[in-house]
């Protein structure tokens, strides 16, 4: 039956139609999970198709009608991916927007689009869009998907998703051969999705992909990584991000595996162990706050417990990596491993949600050498990947035995990579997009007329034939004694330490390296009750000196690694300040996928540059916050900046 169903997969060109082959060769196998309420509730294939039909004939009797814009916000839900699948049976684009996204984004990702229908999935987003109704005309229905809230709302272009669908129910039996047409006129070359950059740089900018672009890089994938339809994904990630569109959309309805849509962010790490998730992708953000959860129950563990888990971990860093690459290993350290696996590591992956996992990757920026050495240590088969919306989400992955923790892999199969005499990297791929949406001066500027996309990246290949990304060229730069100047290496490693969440470092043109501390109030907080410090919230924790003084123990050891690298030795952090308030992207420091926005931070806080440099040894600094529902407020603080030790090579050796 596998054998049948994946020949009959390979003859589909559209998303509906590899959708009606699973309705054929695997209409019993579950295709999406939801837990609600605790309760995991499951669809098949068969399931799946047949929502889909039944709100793609309601969206059709509301007047839907080919290459016509559908607006999706809300969290991971069966329904919202639905409706992704009923609007390409029509022939239309589906757009998703980022849930937590203020007024103004949505507005601008709306009306950029042209959409006309939007589903949504509960009440907070209705009045979102009821709040900014007379901004965005030419918005005709909002559906949503959660009626807790919206009984008494009367609105003519407000309706639910289940009256939608029993509309569509009726439509279908008076057109029975209605869907099926539809679909059938889909084609590889017609447009998929729509998906908005994340807008690092300014405002974003609707990348088309066509089917073509999505099912030949998530073939790719699929091949290469040898996906089976009996793998286990959670779909966790924004909707509107290209990773989570190529992984529980895109795969899925290639390789027919099953999506499991979390009940909520809270209850993550529980679902993931009750799911047992088998493939599994992670922005590096989320394996830093894993690792932080676990360095959490750590220090509050028993003292035997911790002296344990530190042990193993030591023996984990000697031996895990090389017995998961399944390279030579002395007897005495497997044995070492496999009494700490029975100890430390099994249960430990049982608290993660990992005892089952296969595959995990991550990509979207770079993460840090020792955090990715962590997991790999422990058996978890990590790996990096390099992408870009613009290429549909991967051109890069590392191989089986290959897998290094400053690369990014070779490149997929039909993907041809070079990098210009300015060190950017170039791709050409099926997988790159046809264009930005309406935005043909930018389409021009990052695709060439021979089909190259120009990342923006700057890296190289290494004697392995392995690609290397350093940071993006604009943000590569030297300081004046000569040093490169890579900020994003050395955020990552600022990173890696619990109690640092965010970093954001300054040195290109400048005699020395300063850094902006964001603190992780979660780890640095236990810390703090563990050694009875009080606090009323996070600009208090932010200001104490005894967190200033663990902060700088972090960015002391960050100067050590450095100092071992001949090329960054002299890029070691001189001095620091903690912010006193989380980087937000409400308040545009922040891209939506958490991406820092240097030009934004530069302007907002030139003030707290100026002081770094200055030679001061405090600044006060008045900040404007502004909300999810547009209120703007104000937060004063005087922020203590301090002075770092660095380290030269002879004094680590002395100190060794």
């Amino acid at each position: 039956m596998e054998t049948t169903g994946e020949r009959s997969v390979a003859l589909s060109d559209t998303f509906p139609k590899l959708l009606l082959d699973h309705l054929k060769s695997r209409p019993a196998r579950p295709a999406i999970r939801e837990k609600d309420f605790g309760i995991w509730q499951s669809w098949t294939w068969g399931e799946y198709a047949a929502e889909a039909r039944a709100l793609a004939c309601g969206l059709a009797a509301k007047g839907f009608k080919r290459g016509d814009k559908l607006g999706i916000i809300g969290d991971n839900r069966p329904r919202l991916y639905w409706a992704a699948a009923a609007t390409q049976a029509l022939g239309g684009i589906p757009v998703p927007l980022y849930q937590d996204a203020v007024a103004e984004e949505m507005v601008f990702v709306i009306d950029n689009a042209e959409i006309r229908f939007v589903v949504v999935e509960d009440q907070e987003q209705v009045d979102k869009l009821l709040e900014m109704k007379e901004r965005i005309p030419r918005v005709e229905l909002i559906i949503y998907d959660e009626p807790r809230g919206l009984g008494h709302y009367d609105f003519p272009f407000l309706d639910s998703y289940e009256e939608i669908q029993g509309l569509g129910k009726i439509f279908d039996q008076e057109h029975p051969d209605f869907f099926l047409k539809e679909v059938t006129q889909g084609s590889g070359s017609d447009i998929a999705a729509i998906l908005y950059t994340s807008g690092t740089t300014g405002q974003p900018k609707g990348v088309v992909l066509t089917y073509a672009n999505l099912i030949a890089t998530s073939r790719n994938t699929i091949e290469c990584e040898r996906i089976q339809p009996d793998e286990e994904v959670l779909s966790y990630l924004p909707m509107a991000w290209i990773g989570d569109h190529l992984f529980s959309y895109c795969q899925a309805h290639i390789a027919g595996y099953c999506v499991n849509c979390p009940e909520s962010a809270e209850t993550m790490l529980t679902d993931l162990r009750e799911i047992g998730i088998t493939y599994y992708l992670a922005p590096p953000r989320v394996y830093e706050n894993l690792l932080t959860s676990v360095m959490i129950r750590m220090e509050d563990a028993a003292w035997l417990k911790r002296k344990m888990f530190h042990y193993f971990m030591g023996v984990a860093r000697q031996a895990g990596v090389a017995i998961l690459d399944r390279k030579p290993v002395s007897v005495m350290d497997r044995l070492l491993y496999a009494i700490g696996g029975f100890l430390v590591y099994e249960p430990l992956k049982n608290v993660l949600g990992f005892s089952r996992m296969r595959l995990a990757m991550t990509g979207g920026e770079a993460i840090g050498p020792d955090l990715f050495a962590f997991f790999r240590s422990l058996g978890i088969n990590i790996k990096q990947l390099y992408g870009a919306t613009e290429a549909s989400a991967i051109v890069t992955v590392q191989p089986d035995g290959e897998v290094n923790a400053i690369t990014v892999g070779k490149p997929m199969p039909g993907v041809e990579i070079r990098i210009t005499e300015a060190g950017e990297v170039i791709v050409r791929s099926p997988g790159v997009f046809h264009s930005y949406y309406k935005n043909p001066q930018a389409t021009r500027e990052a695709k060439n007329d021979e089909g190259w996309l120009l990342t923006g990246d700057a890296g190289f290949f290494d004697d392995k034939g392995h690609l290397r990304i350093i940071d993006r060229a604009k943000d590569v730069g030297r300081l004046n004694n000569g040093c490169i100047f890579a900020p994003k290496f050395l955020e990552n490693k600022l990173k890696f330490f619990p109690y640092i969440k965010e970093a954001v470092t300054f040195g290109n043109g400048r005699d020395e390296v300063a850094a902006f501390i964001n603190i992780d109030v979660t780890a640095a907080g236990n810390w703090a009750e563990r050694r009875n410090l009080p606090y009323s919230g996070y600009t208090d924790l932010a200001g104490k000196p005894e967190v200033y003084a663990l902060i700088k123990e972090c960015v002391e050891q960050v100067n050590r690694d450095l100092a071992a690298d001949s090329h960054l030795l002299g890029s070691q952090i001189k001095r620091f300040l903690i912010l006193h308030k989380e980087l937000d992207a409400d308040d545009g420091e922040l891209t939506r996928t958490r991406k820092v926005r240097r030009k934004s931070i530069v302007e907002k806080y030139g003030a707290l540059i100026d002081a770094l440099y200055g030679g001061k040894d405090h600044c006060a600094i008045e900040t404007q916050l502004k909300f999810e529902d547009g209120r703007v407020g104000t937060l004063k603080a005087d922020l203590n900046i301090v002075d770092v030790q660095t380290f030269t090579p002879e004094e680590l050796k002395k100190a060794s």
